[in-house]
């Protein structure tokens, strides 16, 4: 009877327990959520932000406001969102560089699979492979056969160290043997007038910074980085239809401080993975050259990890490291 009554107490005091959570949840949210972004104004991962976070604010009926905090390649919003309380009220616009990050940083103050708590992944983007209008190559074939015979004579261009185009790049350099010049610049945008002119030769940029110039004929597309051909751009094949394992695919998702409770968790990858099944926002997302990406917080946190696996040897096999 003793061990009876105990465990009616024990029972008790759990579902008394639990009430405040289930509350929380229930009322979640009842103030503005802060979305942090890692990068300025402006870039791709800024724009998915605020465009999830207006779906968000429509869907909850409370604002999401993003705050961009630009600085160590995303790690200085990262370590803010890992600091801050587990409540579900600030939230990370997590992405690509997140993963890359672990391998390329020696001596970060957190471990991203570790303290951050996946919430939802929102889209998938990819880059596409670029040449200058004078360079002697229209298929990614015959830019290979090209790059074969002029060994170190062909420039390319980067992004900046660790970047998608430089990372694009040296995954192609490995896949096909081919010896290429890497030249970085700060970001796509300096590099755009730098392709055009023939400075340098190739590059593998983001969608959303040359889609303007190649829709104007300025450069000439070869291939697009993702494992099929794209909406935004249907006629350009996939680099790995010519080389085998040839995959360069960018995500995005939101993450939170880890120990946020897993019911708001679950509301709003509940709430995301909705307002992502709208087609204006598939569409509005298309036209940035981002593919929906949804999956439930355990899927995306088993991606993160495995991505994270997949791009460690081909980081330290290009020396990339933290500048």
């Amino acid at each position: 009877m003793r061990r009876r009554r105990f465990l009616q107490l024990a029972a008790g005091t759990a579902a008394v327990s639990a009430l405040p959570a289930l509350a929380a949840a229930d009322n979640y949210p009842s103030r503005p959520v802060r979305l942090l972004v890692g990068y300025g104004a402006g870039g791709v991962n800024d724009i998915v932000a605020r465009v999830t976070g207006q779906m968000l604010a429509e869907r909850l009926g409370q604002n999401f406001v993003v705050e961009d905090h630009p600085g160590a390649g995303s790690n200085l919003a990262t370590e803010m969102v890992v600091r801050a309380a587990p409540d579900g009220y600030t939230l990370l616009e997590a992405s690509t560089s997140n993963a890359w990050n672990a391998t390329i940083y020696q001596n970060l103050a957190f471990d991203f699979i570790r303290d951050i708590a996946p919430v939802a992944s929102t889209v998938q983007t990819y880059n596409v492979m670029l040449v200058n209008l004078s360079f002697p190559a229209k298929t990614v074939p015959e830019f290979i056969a090209y790059a074969k015979a002029n060994p170190g004579k062909i420039n390319l261009g980067s992004a900046g160290p660790g970047s998608s185009p430089h990372l694009y790049g040296e995954l192609f350099k490995s896949l096909t043997g081919t010896d290429l010049v890497t030249v970085h610049y700060r970001g796509d945008g300096p590099a755009v007038p730098e392709l055009i002119a023939g400075r340098i030769q190739v590059m593998f940029g983001s969608v959303v910074t040359w889609i303007e110039q190649i829709k104007a004929g300025k450069v000439r597309a070869l291939a697009v980085t993702s494992a099929a051909r794209t909406q935004l751009l249907p006629d350009l094949p996939p680099v790995g239809e010519y080389v085998p394992g040839y995959e360069g695919v960018g995500w995005q998702g939101i993450a939170a401080p880890k120990n946020t409770p897993a019911d708001i968790v679950a509301k709003l990858n509940k709430e995301i993975n909705a307002g992502l099944a709208d087609p204006k926002l598939k569409a509005r997302f298309a036209d940035m050259g981002a593919e929906i990406f949804a999956n439930t917080p355990a899927g995306f946190g088993k991606f993160v990890a495995d991505y994270t696996a997949k791009w460690a040897p081909i980081i330290r096999a290009a020396g990339v490291k933290a500048g």
